[in-house]
């Protein structure tokens, strides 16, 4: 099979860890030039260390995606080492799940969550936007979610940030047709990212689980007990049921390990026997 990822110039937001360093890692192994970016310059650093270690090609910058400013300087420091930017991926993302009666708790967090995960998806599009409209060439992936797909109790403030991401990706693509790929990733539930480290009210997952958050409940517990049976640890077993992240970043370098005329658009990579609804 044809390499499409070796000699790529790829963005990573969210590198320090999670499926950000994932995705550095394996592109990279496979010939892409990763330019990291993280807001904990040591988690990031890390992540740079891992990539050169096995012979691969890595930067990073401490960035708030936040800041439009330090995601433009993300950008030129892309363009001024490799001289272009292929793929864009925005990835860093909170995950504040609680109810609204928990607004007292969660407002502080709600708010950085509408930042990171909206302002920072579009400081990410428009950081890279001339760069590749001028290459004539360029991808954009966006990290998106399950919960962007209906809205459920527990996650209003989260699932608002996720259906966001997925307009403006869309938006994207209609707007730079022929120019941009642009592809939206909806991770179902990770647990084995720090993505769920964000929750407020453990009890609001259960909006994503509805009939199932009992017996899904069992198998967690079971989980966190390193107690799964031996087919819902086998992720060749149709109950494998606790997804490894391994897998999203995979789907991820799939993505990106296509010809410039083929978009995959909409990725969704679930566990089978997971007991998630959405």
């Amino acid at each position: 099979m044809t390499n499409h990822v070796d000699g790529k110039v790829i963005i990573v937001t969210g590198a320090g860890g999670g499926f950000g360093r994932l995705v550095a890692t394996k592109a990279a192994a496979l010939g892409a030039k990763i330019v990291g970016a993280d807001i904990d310059d040591a988690a990031l650093a890390e992540t740079i260390k891992l990539v050169t270690d096995a012979g691969g090609t890595a930067s990073g910058m401490q960035t708030n995606v936040v800041d439009l400013a330090q995601m433009r300087a993300l950008a030129k420091h892309a363009v001024d080492t490799h001289g272009a930017i292929d793929v864009m991926i925005n990835n860093a993302g909170t995950m504040p799940l609680a109810f609204f009666a928990d607004h007292d708790a969660a407002t502080d967090q709600w708010s950085r969550c509408i930042d990171v995960n909206i302002k920072g998806v579009l400081n990410g599009i428009s950081a890279v936007y001339d760069q590749m409209m001028t290459q004539g060439r360029g991808h954009v992936i966006n990290l998106s979610s399950i919960y962007g797909n209906f809205p459920v109790v527990g996650s209003g403030v989260y699932q608002a940030t996720k259906t966001a991401v997925n307009y403006l990706s869309e938006s994207l693509r209609v707007e730079a047709q022929g120019k941009i790929k642009v592809t939206i990733i909806k991770p179902t539930g990770v647990p084995g990212t720090a993505l769920s480290s964000g929750v407020i009210n453990p009890d609001a997952v259960v909006g994503i689980l509805g009939q199932n958050a009992l017996s899904y409940g069992e198998v967690m517990g079971r989980y966190a007990e390193g107690q799964l049976s031996a087919e819902e640890a086998d992720p060749d077993s149709p109950s494998y049921a606790v997804l490894d992240p391994g897998y999203i970043a995979d789907a991820i370098v799939t993505v990106i390990n296509q010809p410039w005329g083929v978009s995959l658009g909409d990725v969704t990579v679930r566990a089978t026997g997971d007991g998630y609804i959405l």
